[in-house]
C-alpha cells in the first residue's frame, strides 16, 4: 500500500474512534459557570455533568471512561463508596480538579491513596495568587506546555505521598511545591491537577491543554 493511503486509512480510524464518555462530578462546593466552559472547547469528548446524589447511581463501567471530579463531598454512602472503588479498580481514568482533593473525609485511606494526597484540617489555601507553573516531567499530560503563570488559588500543607509522579511544580510560597501529579495508585490511570478554582483558571488556555490532555490520558487515549 502506498503511503498517503495508509496515512489516509490511519487518519479515518482516527477520525472515526468514539468518543471518551466523561462524566464530571460536581457537589459539595460553590464554584464558576465557566468552569462548564472549558469542556465546550474539547473535541473528541461526550460529557455528562452529575451532580451528587446521583453522580454515582448506575452501572459507571457502563456509561463512563472517565470521571472528573469537581466536587467536595464530606460524606458518602457504603454504595456510592462500592461504586467508586468498583471504577476505579477496573482500570477506569480518573481525573481529580482542586478542591477534590478535599472530599470524602468519612472514606480517608481509599480516597487518598486514589488521588496521592490530602488536603488536611491543617492545611490552608490563599485566594488570588499569580502562580509560576513550571513543567517538570515529559509526560502525555504536560506535552506541547511551557512553563506559565496562572491566577488562581493556592493549597499547602497537604499531605502528598511520596510515589507520586509530579508533573508540574511550583516555588509560590503559599503553595506546596507539587501542582500536577499521577497517583501511584496501581488501579487505573489518576491525574490531580491543584488548579482550577476561578474564571481566570478555567480560561487559560494553558489550564484547558492540561486538563484535556489528562482527561484522554486517563482515558487511554
Amino acid at each position: 500500500m502506498k503511503l498517503p493511503g495508509l496515512l489516509l486509512l490511519l487518519a479515518s480510524a482516527l477520525w472515526a474512534e468514539a468518543p471518551l464518555r466523561v462524566r464530571i462530578v460536581t457537589g459539595g462546593h460553590d464554584h464558576a459557570p465557566s468552569f462548564y466552559t472549558m469542556f465546550e472547547s474539547m473535541p473528541g469528548l461526550q460529557v455528562a455533568v452529575e451532580p451528587h446524589p446521583r453522580a454515582f447511581e448506575g452501572n459507571l463501567l457502563k456509561r463512563v471512561d472517565v470521571l472528573v471530579l469537581y466536587d467536595m463531598m464530606t460524606t458518602s454512602t457504603p454504595a456510592q463508596r462500592d461504586r467508586l472503588r468498583t471504577f476505579a479498580e477496573a482500570g477506569k481514568g480518573i481525573v481529580i480538579l482542586h478542591h477534590a482533593i478535599c472530599g470524602y473525609v468519612d472514606w480517608p485511606w481509599w480516597y487518598e491513596n486514589v488521588a496521592g494526597g490530602r488536603y488536611l484540617p491543617t492545611s490552608t489555601f490563599q485566594h488570588n495568587v499569580t502562580i509560576p507553573v513550571r513543567i517538570v516531567a515529559d509526560h502525555p499530560v504536560t506535552a506541547g506546555l511551557k512553563d506559565f503563570q496562572i491566577f488562581d488559588e493556592t493549597y499547602k500543607g497537604m499531605w502528598i505521598s511520596d510515589k507520586v509522579q509530579v508533573l508540574a511544580s511550583t516555588t509560590e510560597k503559599t503553595a506546596d511545591g507539587p501542582l500536577v501529579w499521577v497517583s501511584p495508585f496501581a488501579g487505573s490511570r489518576v491525574v490531580f491537577i491543584q488548579m482550577g478554582h476561578g474564571p481566570e483558571a478555567h480560561r487559560d488556555p494553558n489550564y484547558r491543554q492540561l486538563v484535556r490532555q489528562a482527561i484522554a490520558w486517563a482515558g487511554g487515549r
